[in-house]
């Protein structure tokens, strides 16, 4: 067959799978951050739409300021909590609550916003091509929003005793010490998250238990090392409202350490990013019901 032919041919099979409603358009490929960029044009949904539509914006943002808050309000008050009550919550449960707090955030919203809760998510999938340089900035502002406003929350409530949660390094260790395990810490959990985000691995509503699982094992191993924070939002948080920002450096530094590790692991295992449906998905938020099956990209060398 001609080449002219088969490429209209491929076309034509392409078109057949757009669903109602869709619309070729083109933003530009891989760098725009929508998934399945091997070509610089895919079709667009109504929910593609809504998520390039700043008026929905909103929605996204008030998801991880309400998530985040949440987060803050268990990372945080734990301790506080412990403080107030003698030691009645326990080291245990303080780690593993963040964990479990995570993991229903996960699932009850992450449909929305992709449940980022943490700056150095943000960046990874940013990295990794799955989601939009330009809607960074203000998923980190909403972000820190969050976790402020709920350890204000506490020091209203609660009062400021148990260092409102702060996390610091543990007595006789280094701020550089506590730095290195942060980093080992969020090259794990990230690697985690992008790992169960991508469509290769399939597990879909069971990631909420993978990186729930995983922050709380972070914990019972490494907190009193670190703090196991691996969120600079959770950590800003205490440190803003108590004026105490000595050993922030350290929950900046060694997440953002692990995060860029964890992203170069991540393309020696599966690639360069930008490609996947799934992840796109999973960075992205999935509001108004786009699946993997509604995103479709031409296949290789055809023009539209």
């Amino acid at each position: 067959m001609p080449r002219s032919r088969s490429a209209a041919a491929d076309r034509d099979r392409t078109r057949s799978l757009v669903p109602s409603g869709a619309a070729p358009v083109d933003r530009g490929g891989a760098q725009s951050g929508v998934a399945g960029a091997s070509s610089r044009f895919h079709f667009e949904t109504p929910w593609l739409r809504d998520f390039y539509n700043p008026t929905h914006e909103w929605r996204r943002l008030f998801a991880e300021v309400m998530g985040t808050f949440l987060l803050v309000m268990v990372a945080a008050g734990a301790p506080v909590v412990d403080a107030l009550s003698q030691g009645a919550v326990g080291r245990g449960a303080e780690v593993v609550a963040p964990g479990l707090m995570v993991m229903a955030i996960i699932l009850f919203m992450g449909k929305v916003s992709g449940a980022h809760l943490n700056p150095v998510v943000s960046l990874a999938f940013a990295l990794r091509r799955d989601f939009p340089w330009r809607k960074v900035p203000a998923y980190v502002i909403a972000q820190i929003a969050g976790a402020t406003l709920a350890c204000l929350f506490l020091s209203a409530v609660l009062s400021r005793v148990g260092m409102l949660g702060a996390t610091e390094p543990g007595p006789g260790i280094s701020g550089t010490q506590a730095m290195l395990i942060e980093a080992l810490l969020t090259l794990g959990l990230v690697s985690t998250i992008l790992g169960t985000a991508s469509g290769a691995q399939n597990v879909g509503p069971l990631s909420a238990l993978a990186v729930g699982g995983y922050i709380a094992l972070a914990g019972l191993w490494a907190s009193p090392i670190s703090g196991a924070s691996m969120n600079p939002a959770r950590s800003f948080g205490p440190d803003f409202v108590i004026h105490n920002f000595a050993n922030y450096w350290v929950y900046l530094v060694g997440p953002f350490l692990g995060t860029l590790l964890a992203v170069g692991a991540a393309r020696i295992l599966r690639g360069p990013g930008g490609r996947d449906p799934s992840a796109v998905l999973a960075a992205q938020g999935a509001e108004g019901g786009l699946t993997p099956t509604n995103t479709v990209v031409p296949p290789e060398g055809t023009t539209t």
